[in-house]
């Protein structure tokens, strides 16, 4: 493989259908687990962990290792590799097999199978699968973001910045005080709750303008719908600015960041220290 483009833009659009089939399998098993009567494990951060998590982990890591054998795989489920192993990786696949498990175990239908594939500290190709929803979002670098819709597949953009009216997207589970201290600085907007990373999804949708992050997450948070929002035309920036990178350091913990569809909002300057 060429030293100087792993995944030029032709390969990565030959990878988004088999991807896609892929994340929607694991949809399909995770299915399975939530119309039953699961149960509901803790790991030791005291996060949700159910058989649906790891079912959708085992389709997806075998699927990938079997369509890229040549890239390496970090998944939620599996475990972060020593940073000094890691930061010799060019390439690789970054997945969450299932991003919401607290809104899966509330079967609020609102979470996602995410699966994103780096190069080069960048997302380049992500799919975000909804299976409640059997709603895909999908795109790639140099090819252009997708939205499956009752087996409809059509292109989605961003859209551009409106005046006097703002659409934000914010999270049912982890709202902030500074979350709140931003949005009062913003002024009038209409506020959509959703869990996971549907909330990127309506961004590169054109539903919504902003979705501003002012809590933690981790990098197999972001990185699928990340690669979507920036095939829209969007950008996921940390609050300087600068795009979300990956595998930079020994935490996989992301700063506070801003998704946007139109940079003319200047959405930095709501910042409450700002």
């Amino acid at each position: 493989m060429n030293r100087r483009e792993p995944y030029p833009t032709a390969q990565l659009d030959t990878l988004l259908d088999p991807v896609t089939t892929l994340a929607r399998i694991a949809g399909e098993e995770i299915l399975k687990i939530y119309d039953s009567d699961f149960s509901v494990e803790h790991k030791e951060d005291d996060s949700p962990l159910t058989q649906a998590d790891l079912a959708s982990h085992r389709v997806i890591v075998d699927g990938l290792g079997e369509l890229t054998p040549e890239a390496a795989i970090i998944s939620e489920e599996s475990g972060l590799p020593d940073f000094d192993e890691r930061s010799t990786w060019r390439t690789y696949w970054l997945i969450d097999p299932l991003d919401g498990t607290k809104e899966f175990v509330k079967r609020s239908g609102e979470f996602t199978v995410n699966i994103a594939l780096i190069v080069d500290h960048q997302p380049v190709l992500g799919i975000v699968h909804t299976p409640v929803l059997n709603l895909t979002y999908g795109g790639a670098r140099g090819v252009g973001a997708f939205k499956i819709a009752e087996g409809q597949r059509a292109t989605i953009r961003v859209r551009p910045v409106r005046p006097g009216s703002t659409t934000v997207v914010g999270s049912k589970s982890h709202g902030t005080e500074a979350l709140q201290a931003y949005l009062d600085k913003l002024g009038d907007h209409e506020l959509r709750s959703m869990g996971s990373s549907l909330k990127f999804c309506l961004v590169a949708e054109g539903s919504a303008d902003l979705y501003p992050r002012l809590g933690p997450t981790s990098e197999w948070d972001t990185a699928a719908a990340q690669a979507v929002v920036e095939a829209a035309g969007g950008q996921v920036t940390d609050l300087a600015l600068h795009p979300l990178r990956y595998n930079t350091k020994d935490s996989i913990l992301n700063p506070h960041f801003l998704v946007f569809g139109d940079a003319s909002g200047r959405w930095d300057r709501y910042l409450p220290d700002r």
